[in-house]
């Protein structure tokens, strides 16, 4: 990003007579936004960095959770003239992903099933730290990789391609100790062979194919020579990656996953058939699953907003999941694309955004102002990241995930945590204090004494004072805005700022 870019003032910020720009610089440092229930965080603030992200021609993505945030960017849109950048993903539209070609697509063969891996495992370790556990227990996260792992290599060996029906039905007919294993012994004839006896079987009718092919091109002499060494097995998995991978998958079936106790097997095998089975119904799966994209991340770039609109409050713990899937597949692409002097930034935002945290987060902020992510997460208060954050140490996750964020602003807010951390984070003052002391001995006398002492330089409990925007305070919303690393003036780090809940803005061709 060209310097000119970076210090492209998007407001500014008016102290006392002088006004500091706040720019483009900022914005990539990401912004947190703090506020209690009705404190206009999301109609001050956040209206106020929505417009100016949009007018100055951002493309980015928008996550959900309350049913009307859908037409509240519509309506920052049509302000900005930028209705026709506005893509919706949402029931009956026709906007579509389909995650997993998306992914097969970015990698060659041999990455394809990590990446995968990787997506599913984020959105499953998310429902983990939420719960508070789970994600510590590193038996349990290994048997689940290699599960999902094989599967996966399963599905291309036999089919070529990767989806979330062929998964969904291999996990639930993996062959259990008292059944055997059909896969070794099914015959091509045989039409009532199980959905993993029927990919085991096809993957091997493929990898003979290719063992003929290899043989085939080997001379009498060499072929004799390895079988007189007793390594023909050995230089065929090494000269063919497929017959390899077919062994692999055979060993963790018939030795690993087949040998566990019933109740160990059981727990693995529906921990991943459970989240699958979740993907398979609409309408997520018509929207990730069943269909040709129509749109990628790399949309963002061009300047689209994607808005995923399943919100939290109506679709529950799938609409989060596929938004946490989405939201981590974007991070991935904006951080691999090409940057030049021209390239504008992209905004990642997300009102309540406790609700799309992942174990990843930390690490893709620590990088946003390089990839130019604006991130901006609006919440209510530091115990929402907490609770979602959870597991052990949340405390340091959170204050750690807080502290890749360069711009933090607080409004009203009644949670002692979040107010106390504010304060902290503004930090302390000296304080010229005057005392006087009066004496009657004879005759009256008094002395007055001049000493300085440290206290914070915003209190607490101010914050519970703050205006909230709305007819009683002419629309005015009030907060504290820190700037991380940035001295204002006169040697300070902060500001006390009103946002104008009837802030318009004028359109302008970026």
């Amino acid at each position: 990003m060209s310097q000119d870019l970076l210090d492209t003032p998007l407001m500014g910020l008016a102290i006392r007579d002088e006004v500091i720009p706040w720019t483009v610089r900022h914005a990539v440092e990401g912004v947190q936004i703090f506020g209690g229930i009705g404190s206009g965080k999301t109609s001050g603030s956040g209206r106020t960095l929505a417009l100016k992200y949009l007018n100055a021609g951002f493309g980015g993505l928008v996550l959900t959770v309350k049913p009307d945030e859908k037409n509240l960017w519509e309506e920052y849109c049509k302000e900005t003239g930028r209705s026709d950048d506005l893509l919706i993903v949402e029931p009956g539209h026709k906007n579509v992903f389909n995650f997993l070609e998306y992914e097969s697509s970015q990698a060659d063969g041999n990455s394809i099933t990590g990446n995968v891996v990787d997506v599913l495992k984020t959105v499953m370790k998310a429902d983990e730290e939420k719960g508070g556990g789970g994600g510590d227990d590193a038996f349990w996260d290994n048997a689940l990789d290699m599960l999902i792992f094989h599967i996966i290599d399963l599905c291309k060996l036999a089919y070529g391609n990767i989806t979330l029906r062929q998964m969904y039905d291999i996990v639930q007919s993996l062959p259990k100790q008292e059944e055997g294993y059909a896969g070794r012994l099914a015959t091509p004839k045989n039409k009532d062979l199980n959905a993993f006896s029927k990919a085991f079987e096809t993957a091997q009718i493929k990898v003979n194919k290719l063992t003929d092919e290899w043989e085939d091109a080997q001379t009498v002499e060499r072929l004799q020579e390895l079988n007189a060494n007793n390594s023909y097995d050995e230089a065929v998995q090494t000269e063919i990656e497929d017959v390899r991978m077919l062994k692999l998958v055979d060993q963790f079936f018939m030795e690993n996953l087949m040998t566990l106790h019933e109740k160990t097997r059981s727990i693995i095998d529906f921990s991943f058939s459970g989240f699958l089975f979740r993907f398979l119904r609409d309408p997520v799966y018509s929207l990730f699953g069943s269909q040709a994209s129509t749109f990628t991340p790399e949309d963002s770039l061009k300047g689209k907003i994607i808005l995923i609109n399943l919100p939290v409050k109506v679709y529950q713990k799938i609409g989060r999941d596929c938004q946490i899937m989405f939201k981590y597949i974007w991070q991935r692409a904006m951080e691999k694309r090409s940057i030049n002097a021209d390239s504008l930034p992209v905004f990642l935002w997300a009102d309540e955004a406790q609700n799309f945290l992942h174990e990843h987060d930390t690490h893709y902020q620590a990088t946003a102002r390089s990839s130019r992510i604006a991130t901006v997460y609006i919440s209510q208060n530091l115990p929402n990241y907490m609770a979602n954050m959870g597991g052990a140490k949340s405390d340091f996750k959170v204050k750690s995930f807080l502290g890749t964020l360069g711009t933090k602003i607080f409004h009203a807010n009644a949670d002692i945590d979040t107010n106390k951390y504010a304060s902290e984070l503004i930090g302390d003052g000296n304080w010229n204090t005057r005392s006087t002391s009066n004496t009657v001995s004879g005759q009256f006398s008094s002395s007055q004494t001049d000493s300085i002492r440290i206290d914070r330089l915003i209190r607490p409990e101010w914050f519970a004072g703050l205006k909230t925007g709305g007819s009683g305070n002419n629309f005015i919303v009030e907060g504290y805005m820190h700037l991380q690393g940035n001295t204002l003036k006169e040697n300070s780090n902060y500001i006390k700022i009103n946002f104008n809940q009837k802030f318009t803005i004028k359109t302008s061709t970026p």
